[in-house]
């Protein structure tokens, strides 16, 4: 066996190796604690994860020595501030091309602006704005998430793939009948989808060498010119695009 044949069976082997319990169980607590606005005990985390307490404090205090995980004068444990510096990585050209063009789009229509990626069956947000004097306006923070069948951003990255490639990377997940409505508006529209009373419209950026990812806004739902906020958002992606 040659070096590059032996090369491929450490490989082909490694590809079928079952996954790191510790390091799943380390995410999922960072996952969890994202989730969450205040803190977390070590019983409740361990709780979460369906694990002896010692379990859980010993991924915990891993996570806390890389700040990933930040404890409080009261034993409770919060996201750290780790996190945050990993996530400035995370396509790092489109959160740089698209921070001004968000602050320009969120002061003129006076709503929340964000970037939506896809992660399998959830939309993150990646980066976002508010307006100035945004009193009542929809706060949607980094790192949040909601489901990909529902709202706007999720039908935006679908318009963007199209239906065959969307089967490619999901095979038997639902191509919504609205991404071939928003593949020739050039945006989406949904209500009522992630929170009762909430409208979203988004359009589809696409970024060389990565999936599209979504710019949309998010406000109370009203009596707002969809089409005209729809074709303002467009071009904002659009000019987010031309940036990267």
């Amino acid at each position: 066996m040659n070096a590059l044949d032996a090369t491929d069976t450490v490989l082909r082997t490694q590809a079928g190796a079952p996954p790191s319990q510790t390091l799943s169980r380390g995410i999922r607590v960072l996952e969890i604690l994202a989730e969450v606005s205040g803190v977390m005990s070590i019983a409740d985390i361990a709780a979460a994860l369906g694990v002896h307490r010692s379990i859980a404090y010993r991924i915990v205090r891993t996570l806390e020595d890389h700040g990933l995980v930040l404890k409080d004068a009261g034993g409770g444990f919060r996201i750290g501030p780790g996190v945050a510096s990993l996530a400035r990585g995370v396509s790092r050209d489109l959160q740089s091309a698209a921070l001004p063009e968000l602050t320009a789009l969120a002061a003129d229509v006076r709503m929340t602006a964000f970037i939506a990626v896809w992660d399998r069956r959830h939309c993150v947000t990646l980066v976002a704005v508010e307006p100035p004097h945004g009193e009542g306006t929809i706060v949607q923070r980094p790192g949040s998430r909601h489901r990909f069948d529902a709202g706007a951003p999720g039908i935006a990255i679908q318009s963007a793939l199209g239906e065959a490639r969307w089967e490619q990377l999901a095979p038997g997940e639902l191509f919504r009948d609205e991404a071939q409505v928003a593949a020739g508006k050039g945006y989406a529209v949904s209500c009522d989808e992630v929170i009762p009373g909430v409208s979203s419209v988004a359009a589809p950026i696409r970024v060389p060498g990565q999936l599209p990812a979504a710019l949309a806004v998010v406000y109370v739902s009203s009596d707002h010119d969809v089409a005209d906020l729809g074709r303002q958002v467009a071009r904002t992606a659009r000019a987010v695009e031309a940036l990267l």
